[in-house]
């Protein structure tokens, strides 16, 4: 899922300090660039913890709903949610599954990576590409 939320850039003694409203969380950069990457980065992982959490996750606000104080600059950040989660939560979840005992000797004796077939296996099924 694709979306861009508002935020906020406030420079701060040669920094850039970042404010994202609709998700009352903070960062920094050294520069506009890195401040925006480090929003990206903290809207994905706030949003992730949540929804993991199971709690409800904020629409991004209206861009022009946003009060800016002087000198201070909105812009939007976008963000791949689940680009964001593929690249960041590579935990691994042990599953139990049943199969044919022919078929796991055989796949046994050849010498076949049960985890690594059924991950490309799932990703092939879901339409998923590295």
């Amino acid at each position: 899922m694709k979306t861009a939320y508002p935020i906020v850039l406030t420079p701060v003694q040669g920094m850039y300090a970042v404010t994202i409203p609709d998700l009352d969380i903070s960062t920094q950069g050294t520069d506009i660039a890195e401040a925006m990457y480090m929003a990206r980065d903290a809207i994905g992982m706030w949003i992730c913890f949540e929804q993991d959490e199971g709690r409800p996750v904020p629409s991004p606000s209206n861009i022009s709903k946003i009060k800016t104080k002087p000198g201070e600059t909105k812009t939007l950040v976008d963000i791949d949610l689940e680009e964001y989660r593929r690249a960041h939560d590579n935990r691994t979840v042990r599953k139990n599954l049943t199969l044919p005992n022919w078929l796991n000797e055989r796949a046994e004796s050849a010498g076949i990576n049960f985890s690594q077939t059924l991950q490309k296996a799932l990703k092939q099924q879901l339409g998923i590409q590295d």
